[in-house]
Order: C-alpha cells, then structure tokens, then sequence
C-alpha cells in the first residue's frame, strides 16, 4: 500500500498518472495547499519543503521498514524502480529519459508555475512578468515540439516517468497563453496521453478535490507569503 500525500496540481496529478499507469494499490490523502496543510508538523515530517506531492510506501521492494519519498521527480524515479516500468533498463534509453525528467522538473515547471503566478495570483499585473513567462513557456513548448516532431514520446518510442511529468504542466495550456495549434507534434502527443485510460482515471481521482472555493486572499498568504521564520513556526506547530 502506498499513502500519497496529493492535491490536485500539475505536479500531484504527475504521481497518480503513474500509479494508474501501474496499477498500483494507493491511497490519497489530501493536502489542502490553500489552508495550509502543507506546513502541518506531521507533514513537515517527510515532507521538508513543505510541498505536495509526497507518500510513503509500506511496502517497499528491499521488503524493510517504510520509505518515505518527497519532491515529484523523485517520486517518479523511485516508482520507475520500484516497479520496473516506464524507464528504460538500459544506460542509453535511461540517460534520456532523465534528460527530459530533469528538463521538465528545472524548465517547464518552474517557468509555467511563474507564468500561472504572475498572470494569475500576482496582487499586481506587472507586464514584464507576465510577458517573460508567457513567452518562455512558448519557448519551452517550442522545444517539445521539435523533440515529438521525431520521435513518439519525449524519450522516444515509449511512453516514460518523462512524458508523465510534462504532460500535466501542458493540461492548463489555456491558462498559460498558449495555443496547441501552433504546436502540431506537442498537440498530437497531448491528445494520445488524454486518451489513455489511466490518464482519464487519474485526473478522475483528482475531482474529488476540485469542488472547492477558489484562492482566498489569505489562501493567498499561505502559498505565496512563507519564509524561513514562519516555517520555523510551522514545524515547531
């Protein structure tokens, strides 16, 4: 059994893609990132950065105690591993798909992440912010489509941990000032990995979530306002 510690993001919505894709047995506990449940001291426990996603598997496969595992990308090597599934057992098909992995985790991520900030959550409409976003995240969706032009999948004929965490930071391309069309290999990929089921299931998973109020201005302090004082009174909670 595996407990997943998840809201649904990009990024938790990257640990139920493969735990679908995997069949795995899991359970979700939510963590309600707008009310602060991240920086709860039993979360703070395994999960330092205070960031979703996390989980603990009670059932690893050395067969000892408990494992804990934080940060996404991560959590995606270590289930690659652990089941054998979505990474290559070669040096050569494993050195790419750490390539994009860490691509996606350094790149897409963070640039999309500040492109959903500042275009949505900033207090200000700064222009400057919004257009250096923006346009590094076409930039980036630029280097997916020369990459799909060639090849299936990000790391290449299969379907890898890669694909699975860029494809949620691709979801929202809407919200991102972006348009597929311009992009014919990245929308082609992007329709394939919809349509798989356990694509569908795991964003399914997520609707239990979803229902919920949108960002308070104090949601808002929460997510966006912490610094290393405020953690230190977090964990001391």
């Amino acid at each position: 059994m595996i407990d997943l510690y998840y809201w649904p993001t990009p990024n938790g919505h990257k640990i139920t893609l493969f735990l679908e894709e995997a069949g795995l047995d899991y359970q979700i506990h939510g963590v309600d990132i707008s009310a602060g449940d991240q920086f709860k001291p039993e979360f703070l426990a395994f999960s330092p950065n205070n960031r979703m996603p996390a989980l603990i598997d009670h059932a690893p496969a050395d067969g000892g105690e408990k494992i804990t595992v934080f940060e996404s990308g991560a959590i995606l090597m270590y289930l690659a591993e652990k089941t054998g599934r979505f990474m290559p057992a070669d040096l050569r098909g494993r050195k790419v798909v750490m390539e994009w992995l860490f691509w996606q985790v350094g790149g897409l991520g963070p640039m999309a992440g500040q492109n959903h900030h500042f275009g949505t959550y900033a207090p200000e409409k700064l222009d400057y912010a919004i257009r250096r976003y923006v346009n590094e995240t076409n930039r980036l969706y630029g280097v997916m489509d020369r990459r799909l032009a060639e090849h299936d999948f990000l790391a290449g004929a299969d379907y890898t941990i890669a694909d699975m965490a860029a494809y949620p930071w691709v979801v929202p391309h809407k919200r991102q000032q972006q348009n597929l069309d311009d992009f014919p290999h990245l929308h082609r990929w992007f329709d394939a990995i919809a349509a798989r089921p356990a694509t569908v299931q795991a964003y399914a998973r997520g609707d239990a979530f979803g229902q919920r109020p949108g960002v308070t201005e104090e949601g808002k302090k929460l997510l966006f306002g912490q610094t290393a004082a405020t953690l230190r009174g977090a964990a001391k909670g």
